[in-house]
């Protein structure tokens, strides 16, 4: 499937989520983000948001533990940050798969 974010054509899962997570950019962070009703992306958006990128390309299976032990913010800063399901949201919004733990 395809969708488009920000002027581009992306390949989506049927859920929304970026399959090619090389397609993604901060144009697109953004676009997704506003979907999801958050409307400005902080320097503690995007380092999360990179953090997570990061994690998915070293191989990384990623939980809300691990978020919680990144050293950027705790769990309940987590939840203020992504609301309404934050590894979903914040994974969706960094441009990669859902995440298995999620349902």
């Amino acid at each position: 499937m395809e969708a488009t974010y920000a002027g581009q054509t992306v390949s989506v899962d049927a859920e929304g989520y970026m399959t090619d997570p090389n397609q993604w950019n901060g144009e697109i962070a953004k676009e997704l983000a506003a979907s999801l009703g958050i409307n400005e992306l902080t320097q503690q958006h995007w380092d999360l948001l990179n953090w997570l990128r990061q994690q998915h390309f070293d191989g990384v299976e990623v939980n809300i533990r691990k978020v919680g032990a990144s050293g950027i913010c705790d769990i309940k800063q987590f939840y203020q940050l992504f609301p309404n399901g934050p590894l979903k949201n914040a994974s969706k919004i960094a441009g990669l798969k859902k995440p298995t733990s999620c349902l």
